[in-house]
């Protein structure tokens, strides 16, 4: 029996123990990683958490919906094993009226297929060792590795996270208007207490002049590196920071994980990017749902 929970009634030790031995496991459905993103949330649950589905959601006008927010790349149904996945989404549909989720890849539906599309995030085996994994680089990634040692760029690790929120701030934040100072507050809490976890790590990249010019927060899940957020200086592109950022990552990452996700795009000019790295593209489901009243269709999260 799959039955709604309410996050004050989960229980926790139980549903974080699903999240950890899931087939699907991945750092984003973590309790404590929802708690902090999150507005509100909740969960089916089959049976004595034998499988769980997170479900984040928010109200407007009045009205409960379910949509990710900043910082939650993908979250979906986890298991030790296959079950029915389509009776979580009958019970979501029955349930919500507006729905926009992103799954992980293991999971697949054979129901409510006109509520879904397949999306792409870009993934990097890291079962072969550095100098192997370098030789892929396309042409224009080794040139910008190049540029990095023509100007002195060098990397470091475990700088205060507010350096990365306030070089993002700066640059990239100024284009994305939808984030506010409670996302930026989000940020920073999510990224400290990966930190005091052990699980996640910040790199920066300075100039010769000892400006930030690039940085990534990198998570670590089991055998799986994630970039969850990255941020350069658009006024100083010329120099390879970015490429130089992800290949110092690769470069220690390569040792200790199988997988380097770059937390990437479906957009083509981002895949394009880090496809030139090696990576492929690793295909998830995304559940986009709008049952509401007509006046209410053009609904907006």
């Amino acid at each position: 029996m799959i039955s709604f929970i309410k996050r004050s009634a989960l229980n926790i030790e139980k549903y974080n123990h699903c999240i950890t031995n899931a087939m699907q496991s991945n750092i984003f459905g973590y309790s404590w990683y929802l708690d902090i993103v999150t507005d509100q949330w909740e969960a089916l649950v089959l049976n004595d958490y034998e499988a769980v589905m997170p479900i984040p959601y928010r109200k407007k006008l009045f009205i409960p919906y379910v949509h990710p927010p900043l910082w939650l790349i993908r979250l979906g149904i986890y298991s030790e094993v296959i079950e029915d996945e389509n009776e979580f989404l009958i019970e979501l549909f029955g349930t919500y009226n507006f729905i926009e989720l992103r799954l992980n890849s293991y999971n697949s539906f054979s129901m409510f297929l006109d509520y879904q599309k397949t999306k792409e995030v870009q993934v990097l085996s890291l079962k072969n060792n550095y100098e192997t994994i370098y030789k892929n680089y396309n042409r224009n990634r080794k040139r910008e590795l190049k540029k990095a040692i023509t100007h002195d760029l060098t990397e470091r690790w475990n700088d205060p996270p507010i350096k990365l929120i306030e070089l993002f701030q700066k640059n990239i934040g100024k284009r994305v208007k939808k984030i506010n100072n409670k996302d930026y507050d989000n940020l920073l809490q999510l990224l400290e207490v990966c930190i005091e976890k052990k699980k996640g790590e910040l790199l920066t990249i300075y100039d010769q002049n000892n400006q930030l010019v690039a940085g990534a927060f990198f998570l670590k899940h089991q055998d799986r590196i994630t970039e969850l957020v990255c941020a350069s200086d658009l006024k100083n592109r010329k120099n390879g920071a970015n490429t130089f950022m992800n290949d110092r990552a690769i470069f220690k990452y390569q040792r200790n994980f199988k997988t380097f996700d770059f937390g990437g795009s479906s957009m083509k000019d981002i895949a394009k990017y880090y496809k030139s790295f090696g990576a492929t593209d690793e295909r998830y489901p995304y559940l986009y749902y709008n049952n509401l009243p007509k006046p209410l269709k053009f609904f907006k999260s």
